[in-house]
């Protein structure tokens, strides 16, 4: 994840709003799972889409869609992609050889605005990372059907469980 430190301090510097989700939150939350790519869900307004569209670009960042990155931050374009489309989520990239990805998620059981309430903030030296709940990590993993998923979910469980005894 330290890869991505860069990101979250620009992100904190420029107000965007948002909140790991995917992989790195599994292992931010307790569990052990090898993940390089970052999910996040954003606040998904033009502004700021915008801001971070901004900073992913001047960090090296590419989209693996054949579209301007910018019209992702445009909510009309954004809705056709959704509903004719079937976007799931918008992608970007640092190379073909590089490992390092960040995937907004654009179809989820779970929106930045009612999750953003019950995040965990992660804290990484000065740097404060919001981390989506664990109940709200299971309900996005749920609807994947993936055997990985599941996995994570019987975990992120068990972890739960033991916050819970404390």
């Amino acid at each position: 994840m330290l890869f991505y430190e860069e990101i979250f301090r620009s992100f904190s510097e420029k107000d965007v709003r948002y909140i790991v989700v995917g992989g790195i939150a599994f292992n931010l939350l307790g569990g052990s799972r090898n993940t390089a790519d970052l999910d996040l869900l954003l606040a998904m307004d033009d502004n700021n889409l915008f801001k971070f569209i901004t900073i992913m670009k001047s960090q090296g960042y590419m989209v693996k869609q054949p579209v301007d990155p910018f019209d992702f931050a445009r909510e009309e374009i954004r809705r056709v992609w959704v509903e004719e489309k079937n976007m799931k989520a918008f992608n970007f990239y640092k190379g073909y050889q590089s490992f390092e990805e960040v995937d907004v998620i654009i179809d989820s059981p779970v929106l930045y605005e009612e999750a953003i309430s019950r995040t965990s903030i992660i804290r990484i030296d000065d740097l404060s990372i919001p981390v989506i709940s664990i109940k709200d990590l299971i309900k996005m993993k749920e609807v994947t059907g993936r055997e990985r998923d599941m996995l994570d979910i019987k975990e992120l469980k068990s972890i739960e469980e033991l916050l819970n005894e404390e």
